[in-house]
């Protein structure tokens, strides 16, 4: 999906990591809000100062335009780093329980093609689940489909809604 990178090695490396970093934490903080809200009230109350001029409106322009391209590296790094985290966890989750799929681990480095393969699966795995009286039972697309061509006729439970 995305280039896992290394802990930068050299010191460059490391002190950007670390001011994008506090940027970061930085930029979604109530001050950076408020700093950018009294940036946009100042260049406001001087508008009839410089008669709205071209270049007053050109300073404004211009500084959210540098703003936003700064910022848009930031949210990808911060998106990446989240992003590769929440699958290691999920990773995780999924080598510790017994009877998960293995095949679920690194989904995210599948083609499309794939992924989309892996849904169709798992779509028909919900709608076994759908069809099942007890809410709480699940299991692999395997063993539903297995149990599913084992059933008879769905018994409803009398405190269940009959679908």
């Amino acid at each position: 999906m995305f280039p896992r990178p290394l802990r930068p090695k050299s010191s460059l490396g490391q002190r950007l990591e670390r001011l994008s970093h506090a940027v970061t934490a930085w930029t979604g903080s109530s001050w950076a809000f408020a700093l950018a809200a009294a940036i946009i009230i100042v260049w406001l109350i001087t508008g009839p100062l410089f008669h709205f001029s071209d270049t007053w409106q050109l300073v404004i322009n211009t500084g959210t335009t540098i703003v936003t391209f700064l910022m848009v590296f930031l949210i990808q790094r911060t998106q990446n780093k989240d992003s590769l985290a929440i699958q290691l966890k999920l990773n995780e989750i999924v080598a510790a329980i017994p009877g998960a799929s293995n095949r679920l681990i690194d989904i995210e480095d599948l083609s499309e093609a794939e992924l989309m393969k892996l849904h169709q699966f798992y779509s028909r795995l919900a709608a076994l689940a759908k069809k099942e009286v007890d809410l709480l039972r699940s299991h692999s697309i395997e063993e539903a489909e297995l149990h599913h061509k084992h059933k008879g006729p769905p018994h409803h439970h009398k405190d269940l809604p009959k679908p």
